[in-house]
C-alpha cells in the first residue's frame, strides 16, 4: 500500500462526506438525464406513434452517447482532475438538454440527446474517483455503494417526475428537467470539488503506479466482462418495468411510476448494503458472485410469475430491481483500487463502455423480442445473462482485509 492511498485516511470525515455528495449529485442529474427518456415511452407511443421498437432507439440515444466518449473522459480526469471533468461536462450535458428540449422534431431531439449522454460520460469516471481517492480502502466500498445509490435514486426521480411532466405539459418541458438538474451539478462542482490527494507523476512513475495495469494480469478483463453480462437484465428492468406494468398488469401510469420509484429506492439501498458488506468481509468479488447469483434468480421468477400472470409478479419485478443493480458498486470500486490513481479514470471508462455498449443494445434488440416473443420469455432471457457470469467472476488468490479487495495483483496496484 502506497502512501499516497493512505492519505485520505488523515483527512478530516466532514470533507469526505462532502465530496462524496457531490459526486453523488453529479452522478443522479447525469442518470436523470441518460435514463429519463425511457418514462417517456408512453408519451412517446401515444401521442408521436412510435412503436416500441423505435422508442427503443431514442432511449438509446444517451447511452450510446455515453458509450463513445467514457474512455476519453476519464483519460483526461487521470490527466486534468475531477472538478475541471466535472464541472465541463455536466454544463455541456445541460446546455444539449435545453436543446433537445427545444427542438423541433423527433430526429433533431434525438441528436441533442445523443451529444449530451456523449458530455454526461464526464460524470461517470470522474465521480468514481473522487470518491474513492478521498476514502481509505476499508471504507470504500460502503462510499462507493453509497455513492452507485445516485444512479438508482436519479432514475427513481425520473420515474416519478417525467411521465407526469410529458402528459401535462409534453416531451419538451420533460427534457428541461434533467438539462437544469445538469446546469446546477455543473456549478456545484466547478466551485466546492476538490481533487483527491495523490503523488506527482514523477515520484508514481518510481512507485511503478504508471505502469499499465492490463499488461501484467486478465483481472480488469475479466471483471469488465461481467460487469457487460451483468448489466443486461439491469437495463431490462429499468427500460421495461413502466411499460410492463401499464400494458400487461393494467396500472395507471402515475401508480406504474410510483412503484417504479419504490423500486429504484430499493435498488439504492441494496447497493450501500452491498458495498458494506464488501468492507466487512474484506472482498469485493465473493459479494459479487452471490449478487449475480441473486441477479439470475430474480429474473427467472420475474419470468415464471409474469407467465403464470400472478400477483406475485409485482414482488418479483421489486426483487430483480435490486439484486440487479447491486453488482454495479463492487465491480466499480474493484477496477478503481486495481487500476490506481493515474489509470483508474481510463479503466473505470473501459469498464463503463463494455456496460453502455450492452445498455444501449438492450432497448430496441429486447423492445424487438418483447413484441416477438412476449414479456415473460424475454425476461427469461434476461436471467440467462447474469447466470453466464457467475465463472467470469476472478477467483481470490489472498484476501486482503485491510483493503478490502482480492489478489496478489490487487493488492499491489493498491
Amino acid at each position: 500500500m502506497t502512501a499516497s492511498l493512505d492519505t485520505p485516511s488523515a483527512v478530516g470525515p466532514a470533507r469526505r462526506w462532502w465530496m462524496l455528495t457531490l459526486g453523488m449529485f453529479a452522478q443522479a442529474a447525469q442518470a436523470v438525464f441518460v435514463n429519463g427518456v425511457a418514462f417517456l415511452i408512453p408519451e412517446l407511443q401515444e401521442n408521436h406513434g412510435l412503436s416500441l421498437a423505435r422508442t427503443g432507439l431514442l432511449v438509446a440515444a444517451p447511452t450510446l452517447g455515453v458509450m463513445l466518449t467514457l474512455i476519453a473522459w476519464g483519460a483526461l480526469a487521470d490527466r486534468y482532475g475531477e472538478r475541471r471533468v466535472l464541472a465541463a461536462g455536466m454544463a455541456a450535458t445541460a446546455a444539449a438538454g435545453i436543446g433537445a428540449a427545444l427542438s423541433g422534431s423527433l430526429t433533431a431531439t434525438a441528436a441533442f440527446l445523443l451529444l449530451g449522454g456523449m458530455a454526461a460520460a464526464s460524470a461517470n469516471a470522474a465521480s468514481g474517483r473522487v470518491v474513492v481517492g478521498w476514502f481509505p480502502p476499508e471504507r470504500r466500498g460502503l462510499a462507493m455503494g453509497i455513492r452507485q445509490m445516485s444512479l438508482p435514486l436519479g432514475i427513481a426521480c425520473a420515474a416519478l417526475t417525467l411521465p407526469s411532466v410529458a402528459h401535462d405539459h409534453g416531451i419538451g418541458w420533460a427534457l428541461a428537467l434533467p438539462a437544469i438538474l445538469c446546469a446546477t451539478a455543473a456549478l456545484a462542482c466547478a466551485l466546492w470539488v476538490v481533487d483527491p490527494p495523490r503523488p506527482s507523476r514523477s515520484a508514481a512513475a518510481n512507485l511503478g503506479m504508471l505502469a499499465n495495469p492490463y499488461r501484467d494480469s486478465g483481472t480488469l478483463w475479466r471483471i469488465h466482462a461481467v460487469s457487460v453480462l451483468l448489466v443486461v437484465p439491469q437495463y431490462t428492468v429499468w427500460t421495461y418495468a413502466l411499460v410492463w406494468l401499464i400494458s400487461e398488469r393494467h396500472w395507471e401510469a402515475t401508480a406504474a411510476g410510483l412503484i417504479v420509484t419504490v423500486a429504484q429506492i430499493l435498488g439504492a439501498f441494496g447497493r450501500m448494503g452491498v458495498g458494506f458488506w464488501s468492507d466487512v468481509v474484506g472482498s469485493r468479488m465473493r459479494p459479487l458472485r452471490w449478487v449475480a447469483v441473486a441477479g439470475g434468480v430474480s429474473m427467472a421468477a420475474l419470468a415464471v410469475t409474469d407467465a403464470m400472470d400472478t400477483p406475485v409478479a409485482i414482488v418479483a419485478l421489486l426483487a430483480a430491481s435490486v439484486a440487479t443493480v447491486a453488482p454495479n458498486g463492487l465491480a466499480f470500486t474493484a477496477v478503481a483500487e486495481i487500476a490506481g490513481p493515474f489509470w483508474g479514470g481510463r479503466a473505470l471508462g473501459v469498464q463503463n463502455t463494455g456496460q453502455f455498449v450492452a445498455a444501449s443494445l438492450v432497448p430496441p434488440v429486447f423492445g424487438a423480442l418483447i413484441g416477438i416473443v412476449g414479456f415473460p420469455v424475454t425476461f427469461a432471457i434476461a436471467a440467462a445473462f447474469p447466470a453466464a457470469s457467475i465463472p467470469l467472476i476472478p477467483v481470490a488468490r489472498s484476501e486482503d482485509r485491510a483493503t478490502g479487495i482480492e489478489g496478489d495483483k490487487i493488492e499491489s496496484r493498491s
